[in-house]
């Protein structure tokens, strides 16, 4: 490592490159953390190796090189942040429809969360990528968003967090203690991984894979039985949601159940929760085609929110063809 720090400092660029490759899955889960989007994460990381290997050379090695990735992948993304603004969920619009908006189009103004894929990740990981964790952090200004992921995620102190955001300690912990009582508000406070652990794989495959046959199969009745009672179905870029059982079935059997077509559908590791990869085949005889990725939010053995990424670009990101036969 020491011989790679001094080869890197004098412009070796494959010492350089073993510096940073062990850390470069854990900077782009920061980077989405923080910007709300894969797609973000992907141009914040290469800006973020991009600075560091110009500035390298003045890298004293006071603190771990970790530290200095770390710090330059925070500011390029509180460049962003400053930059783009936020990242919303339908939920955070306006409030749920009673009844299926069978006509809703995408609303492209709106700068729209995306999901993340969560291979690689380790399981502390995967629970700060979950998708209520991530969404309640785009309602924090970037400073407080930064503050609480360098401290509660990554372990950094209030110090060193102040040496990075360059501010003081005292910034640091009055940011820390606003952005905490944000994310109690908006961040259930039993985690998708602790569900997990509590109900057990087995049951957890079980009502994923039951979910996947009832939309297979247009079965309602088998759909009907996975939801809680305050259950919402949200469908990003389209900006109606639905709450609640009634409202989440209405729009169930009138539009994915019967309207659509036919669906086949492959599980996916999405923001540390069970998730499916949905194909539509429009016509008989044609081909499936990318459709959805969506990310289910269990409470016990229960769905209680379903939120589908109608995006088909995204399917590469989670090793999925664009279309099935």
């Amino acid at each position: 490592m020491d011989e790679d720090l001094e080869l890197a400092r004098d412009g070796d660029e494959a010492a350089f490159t073993r510096l940073v490759e062990p850390l470069r899955r854990e900077l782009h889960a920061h980077c989405y953390r923080m910007l709300g989007s894969s797609h973000d994460a992907d141009d914040a990381l290469q800006d973020t190796l991009l600075r560091a290997w110009r500035g390298f050379a003045r890298f004293e090695g006071r603190s771990a090189v970790r530290s200095w990735f770390y710090t330059v992948a925070t500011r390029v993304c509180l460049d962003a942040v400053a930059a783009r603004g936020r990242r919303a969920l339908p939920v955070d619009l306006g409030p749920s429809s009673e009844a299926a908006v069978v006509d809703d189009a995408p609303l492209t103004e709106v700068a729209w969360l995306g999901p993340y894929p969560d291979a690689g990740l380790e399981a502390e990981q995967r629970e700060a990528v979950e998708l209520a964790f991530v969404a309640a952090l785009q309602h924090l200004p970037g400073n407080q968003r930064a503050a609480l992921l360098l401290f509660e995620v990554l372990g950094f102190s209030a110090a060193e967090i102040a040496g990075i955001m360059k501010t003081s300690t005292a910034s640091v912990n009055s940011a820390l203690a606003r952005a905490r009582r944000v994310v109690a508000e908006k961040a259930p406070s039993l985690t998708q991984q602790q569900n997990s652990r509590e109900i057990g794989d087995t049951r957890m495959r079980a009502v994923v894979a039951t979910f996947s046959a009832a939309l297979e199969r247009g079965d309602a009745d088998a759909l009907v039985a996975l939801l809680t009672e305050d259950v919402t179905w949200s469908m990003p870029p389209l900006p109606h949601w639905y709450g609640g059982r009634q409202a989440v079935m209405d729009f169930a059997v009138r539009v994915p159940l019967t309207a659509c077509g036919a669906w086949r559908v492959r599980p996916a590791g999405v923001n540390g929760q069970p998730a499916v990869c949905c194909y539509l085949r429009k016509s008989p005889g044609g081909a499936y085609d990318a459709w959805s990725v969506n990310v289910l939010t269990l409470r016990d053995d229960r769905i209680a929110a379903i939120t589908s990424f109608l995006e088909p670009s995204y399917f590469p990101d989670f090793g999925l063809p664009a279309a099935v036969s």
